[in-house]
Formats: C-alpha cells, sequence, structure tokens
C-alpha cells in the first residue's frame, strides 16, 4: 500500500514534490497500489519510486522520470507517456494498452508480459530492454531502436517495425503474423522458429539473421538482404523472394 504522506505530498502539486525529492534524495517513495487515474504529472520525479500495482490509467506522465521506478502489475492503459524516461524501469505484467510512449525511452526495462497492444512506441528507444512473452499486438514500432532486444515468445501480430533498429534482437519463437518490418535493420538478428506468415519484410537487412525453422510462409521478401541468413528449416511456401519471385515447395 502507499505511504500516505508521499501520496499527499504528490496530490499537492509538481512544486511541493520537487522540492521534498530534492531535500530527501535517499527516499524511494512508496505510491504502490495509489489510486492516480487521470492524474496530470507531467514532468513528475518518480524515479526509483514504488509504483507497484499503481492505477495510472489515461494519466498525463509526458517527460516524467519513472528511471529505475517498480512499475510491475501497474496500469497504464491509455496514459500519456511521450518522451518520458523509463530507462531501467520494471514494468513486469504492466498493462501498457493503447499508452502513448511515442520517444520515451525504456532502454533496458523489464517489459516481461507486458501488455503493450495498440500502444504507439514510435521512435521509442528499447534498446537492450527485456520484453519475453510481451504483448505488442498492433504495437506502432515505427523508427524505435530495439537494438539487442529480447522479444523472444513475444506476440507481433500485425505490429508496424518499419525502419526500426533491431540489430541482435531476438525474436525466437516470436509470434510476427503479419507484422510490418518495411526496410527495418535486422542484421544478426535472432528470427528462429518465429511465426511469420504474411509478414512484410521488404527491403529489409536480415544479414546474418537466423531465420532457422522459422515459419515465413507467405512473407514478403522483395528486395532484402539475406546475405549469409540461416534459413535451416525455414518454411518458406508462398513467400516473394528478393528477386520477385515467388518460392514454391
Amino acid at each position: 500500500m502507499a505511504n500516505k504522506q508521499h501520496l499527499a505530498l504528490l496530490k499537492r502539486g509538481a512544486v511541493r514534490w520537487i522540492e521534498w525529492r530534492n531535500l530527501h534524495p535517499n527516499i524511494e517513495p512508496d505510491l504502490s497500489e495509489a489510486n492516480l487515474a487521470e492524474a496530470n504529472l507531467r514532468g513528475a520525479n518518480l524515479g526509483r519510486s514504488n509504483l507497484c500495482k499503481i492505477d495510472l490509467f489515461k494519466a498525463k506522465l509526458i517527460a516524467a522520470n519513472l528511471a529505475e521506478a517498480n512499475l510491475s502489475l501497474a496500469n497504464l492503459a491509455g496514459a500519456q507517456l511521450l518522451e518520458t524516461n523509463l530507462v531501467k524501469a520494471n514494468l513486469t505484467g504492466t498493462n501498457l494498452r493503447e499508452a502513448d510512449l511515442r520517444k520515451a525511452d525504456l532502454s533496458g526495462a523489464n517489459l516481461i508480459g507486458a501488455d503493450i497492444s495498440d500502444a504507439n512506441l514510435q521512435q521509442a528507444d528499447l534498446g537492450d530492454a527485456n520484453l519475453i512473452g510481451a504483448v505488442l499486438f498492433r504495437a506502432k514500432l515505427t523508427g524505435g531502436n530495439l537494438n539487442n532486444a529480447n522479444l523472444s515468445q513475444a506476440n507481433l501480430t500485425q505490429a508496424e517495425l518499419i525502419e526500426a533498429h533491431l540489430y541482435g534482437a531476438n525474436f525466437s519463437q516470436a509470434n510476427l503474423t503479419e507484422a510490418h518490418l518495411n526496410a527495418a535493420y535486422l542484421f544478426r538478428a535472432n528470427l528462429s522458429f518465429a511465426q511469420a506468415r504474411g509478414a512484410d519484410f521488404r527491403w529489409t537487412n536480415l544479414g546474418k539473421a537466423d531465420l532457422s525453422g522459422a515459419n515465413l510462409t507467405g512473407a514478403n521478401l522483395r528486395g532484402a538482404n539475406l546475405a549469409g541468413a540461416n534459413l535451416n528449416g525455414a518454411n518458406l511456401t508462398g513467400a516473394v523472394m528478393p528477386d520477385g519471385s515467388i518460392f514454391r515447395s
């Protein structure tokens, strides 16, 4: 449960909260399980706070500092998190459905099992983030940085990863059905045993990528770079190959 003093201070406004945090830099605020739905916390310093199971439904957290905060099992559905600092934040099992995370910094964040469906993460930084088993159904990640991110077993059905940076990313056993990866950079990425039926890989760089055992049925690989890629055991039935030809089994 939330510390009543900490919650009261936050509700007194941004200026009072900033003053208190500056005076007590070593105190980690406890706002766990608090109801702050639709609250205006623009620019708030909540770094290293305990926000476990907090309700921030449709809250305004634009440019807020949530670095290293514990947001596990929190409700951030529909929240405004534009340019928010979530570096190394714990977002395990967090509800981020339809959240606006454009240009947010989630580098090194733990998003295991998080629901990020229909969220907007355009140009967000998810480098080295842990997204094992996360749900990113129809998520918008255009132009995002997911270099070395772990997305194994994640659900990226119909996700938009156009021009995303995915160097060394782990998509092992992930669901990329009908995902849009046009012109994405997947050099040395791991897509082993991924489900990528009907996925759009046009002009994607898949150089030295591991596609072993992947299901690429009906995928569009026109113009893609497959130099050095591992396609052992991959199912390419009906796929459009880099030269525009249709692969026949």
